[in-house]
This record gives structure tokens, C-alpha cells and sequence, in this order.
């Protein structure tokens, strides 16, 4: 089994872009399998930090070849503008170790428009989307009016443009204006410069490789509680985040799937709307957000902050399947008197220990336990053996917890600033 899977189990911005980069030295392919420009995966390193959108997180490392699987949403525009910056920062040429899978969705600027518009129009009901066009463009695939990276490479490419286009003149008729035509002389412009890439039928080119024995990581994007069916739903993104899209959003058979890697925060962070049962309202959720500079790599909003969830990390550790566990962050917490961490909720009048399908954040009451804090010297530590015992306390008792074991954690934003555990 060649396919190992990376992704976030908590509500996204859990760090995966830095363990990609951290973990590709050991894959010959780095391959994302859903999402779109919504992900933001922060990578630093020799002093220089880099946030990719829809490009796998394997770019910056040597002889790796990257793929963008067919469960992705790919807008042409911002694909050409990270290319662009990538090329003019770093020298790398993006045309050698990168694939697209010509089953991939395109976002047009019709998908930018409506999510715009159905945004508006929800008034104070607004799920916080990033106004990126994710949530039209899955619409349209699922319609089967979709757009695809394939397309591109058709001689009736502008005809199956206007033709998608004109399903949605019926809501969007009165706000095509100047603006919206700009965007689409730019979305033309960067389709000649996307036809400039490989694009092919990538789930042949990811199962040969395995029959071949290369090591595959697949790259996740968002987080499990963001998953369009198991997510704190209608709050959620709009495609499959966990292990199972993996399969399905690179074309590979689940008895391929090797290792799963489960990313987590040593606390909760969200963006955007929706329920959030250990969020911090006072000194110490302002401390973390401060601590932690957590701000949303793709739109600049601050994230909520609350103690890390028990029940919500085993919902994600069982629907993901996952092998072993990445602890990110755990600096934020550093000099912190106390420490807590969510063992169950109080729930509509009863103790439940278990994540619910439907909750609203006033109907559910966290229930904590608190720990001894531990100290910034933790920071610069370099093995597991050096890390303060309060630490130690609080990662055994996340491990007892889930039965999963922590193999990584993560002590700052540098690549280098992290401790394996063998």
C-alpha cells in the first residue's frame, strides 16, 4: 500500500501545508484531492514564508512531482497568479513537476458571481463562505453542467463556457456588468496560460506508479469537521475532506490507502460561522489568537479560539481512520498557567462524550479538564525526552483519549521547528 493520506481533523487551518513539506522528502508524488482557493497551506523556511492556494505542498522540495487530483476545484486566475509569484520568488519551474488532472472543475466567473450573490442574499443567515466560487462550482458538477480542466483543450471550449453560463442567466441577469466582464477577459487569459501545463487523466498516472511502488502523499485540504456530510453542516465546505475523499478525489481504490495522518492543533480554531462548543470569549481565547497569529491565510479574518475538543477529535480519528497523529502548534500554548481540554458536553440536559450531527453552540455546554501549564522553554526543544512532563501529561492524556499515538509535534512555523517521534 503506497498511498499515505495527510489531512486536518479539526476545522481546517490545522497546519498541513508545513507537514507536507516537513514529510515530502519521503514520497516520490505529492497529490491534492479536494478543495480549491479556499485552502490556505502556510509553509516557512530558511526565514521565508509562502502560502499555497491550490498547488501541492511537495513544490519546494526536490524532485518531487506534484499532482492536483480531479476531486480539486481549480480557478484558472488565482492558479496563474501563484504560479506567477512562485516562479518570480523562488525560481521554481512549476511546468516540470506538476500534473492536472483534466477531470478537475474549473471555477469561471460565473461561479465567482453567484457565490457573491447567494452570499448577499442570506443576510445575517451567512455561512462565512471566501467568496471564491467553491460551493457554485461542486454545484455545477454535481448538475452535471460542470466545467472541466479537459476542457480547455477543446476547440468548443468558449461554446461550453457560454453554454454553463447561460444556466444561471435566470438569477444572475441583472449583475453582469463591467466588472464581472473584466473578469472574464481575465479568466480567458489565464486559460491559454493553464493549456501550458500537463493535463491528463491522472488517476492512470497515480495507479501505475503505485503498481510501481512509488510513495504517494495525498494532500488534504480544509478539515474533517468541514466535510460536507460529516461537518458541522450547513457551517461546512462544500466537497469530501476525509480519507474517503481521498479515494475518490484521486482515483485510487481504498485498499491502497497506507497510513493516515491525522493534523490537529494543541486547541480549536474556526473560521467563518458556525457552532464552536469550546470557544473562548474572553482573555485567554484573545491570547491564543495573539499567540498563534490566527489569522485566515486565504482571507485575513481572525479565527475564533477555544480549548481543544476530545469528543470532536475521536469523531474525526474514527471517520478518517487515522494511523497516527500531528500535534501543530503547541507553542501557542506555552506560559499558560492552566491548560484545558473538552472531555464531553452537556447537551440538551443530559452528558453525552460524543460529537452530535446537529448542535448549535448555546444548546451545549463543554466540560473540561484542566491541567498544570507549561513553559516557553518547551519551544526550542528538539527530541520528546526534553519536553517539560506538564506537556507530557497533557500529550499522553490526548493519546489515552483517542488510542491513537502522537508521533509529530509541531513547536513553531519553521520546518525545522519540529520534533519526530519514532
Amino acid at each position: 500500500m503506497s498511498v499515505d493520506v495527510l489531512l486536518g481533523l479539526q476545522w481546517g487551518d490545522e497546519g498541513k501545508g508545513k507537514i507536507v513539506d516537513f514529510l515530502a522528502p519521503n514520497y516520490d508524488f505529492i497529490a491534492r484531492f479536494q478543495g480549491g482557493p479556499n485552502a490556505g497551506h502556510t509553509l516557512e523556511f530558511d526565514g521565508i514564508k509562502h502560502v499555497l492556494h491550490q498547488i501541492p505542498s511537495g513544490i519546494f522540495r526536490e524532485d518531487k512531482y506534484n499532482i492536483i487530483g480531479n476531486g480539486v476545484v481549480l480557478d484558472p486566475v488565482i492558479f496563474m497568479k501563484e504560479v506567477t509569484q512562485i516562479h518570480d520568488k523562488f525560481d521554481i519551474q512549476l511546468k516540470n513537476i506538476l500534473t492536472i488532472s483534466s477531470r478537475a472543475q474549473l471555477i469561471s466567473p460565473v461561479h465567482r458571481l453567484l457565490d457573491r450573490v447567494l452570499e448577499e442574499n442570506k443576510g445575517d443567515k451567512k455561512i462565512g463562505s471566501t467568496l471564491k466560487g467553491i460551493g457554485p462550482t461542486y454545484q455545477d458538477k454535481i448538475g452535471r453542467h460542470g466545467l472541466r480542466v479537459g476542457d480547455v483543450l477543446s476547440e468548443s471550449f468558449h461554446d461550453k463556457y457560454k453554454l454553463q453560463k447561460s444556466y444561471h442567466d435566470y438569477f444572475l441577469d441583472g449583475y453582469y456588468n463591467e466588472q464581472f466582464q473584466n473578469e472574464e477577459t481575465q479568466f480567458f487569459d489565464s486559460i491559454d496560460f493553464l493549456k501550458q501545463f500537463d493535463i491528463l487523466d491522472t488517476e492512470y498516472l497515480i495507479n501505475k506508479n503505485v503498481e510501481k511502488n512509488k510513495k504517494i502523499l495525498a494532500e488534504g485540504a480544509q478539515g474533517t469537521l468541514l466535510d460536507i456530510d460529516f461537518g458541522s453542516y450547513p457551517f461546512v465546505t462544500s466537497s469530501n475532506t476525509t480519507t474517503a475523499g481521498a479515494c475518490i478525489g484521486l482515483g485510487i481504490s481504498p485498499k491502497k490507502i497506507g497510513e493516515v495522518f491525522g493534523i490537529f492543533k494543541a486547541y480549536c480554531t474556526r473560521v467563518g460561522a458556525g457552532p464552536f462548543p469550546t470557544e473562548l470569549f474572553n482573555e485567554e481565547g484573545k491570547q491564543i489568537g495573539i499567540n498563534g497569529n490566527e489569522f485566515g491565510s486565504t482571507t485575513g479574518r481572525p479565527r475564533r479560539c477555544g480549548w481543544l475538543d476530545i469528543p470532536a477529535l475521536k469523531y474525526s480519528v474514527m471517520l478518517n481512520g487515522v494511523t497516527k497523529l500531528y500535534m501543530m502548534k503547541a507553542d501557542v500554548l506555552s506560559d499558560f498557567k492552566e491548560v484545558k481540554i473538552c472531555v464531553g458536553y452537556n447537551y440538551k440536559g443530559k452528558e453525552i462524550d460524543y460529537f452530535p450531527s446537529s448542535i448549535d453552540s448555546e444548546d451545549i455546554e463543554p466540560i473540561y479538564k484542566t491541567f498544570d501549564g507549561w513553559t516557553s522553554s518547551t519551544n526550542s526543544c528538539k527530541d520528546y525526552d526534553s519536553l517539560e512532563e506538564n506537556f507530557k501529561d497533557y500529550i499522553r492524556f490526548i493519546e489515552d483519549k483517542t488510542g491513537v499515538n502522537i508521533k509529530l509535534i509541531s513547536l513553531g512555523p519553521d520546518r525545522e521547528e519540529t520534533i519526530y517521534i519514532n
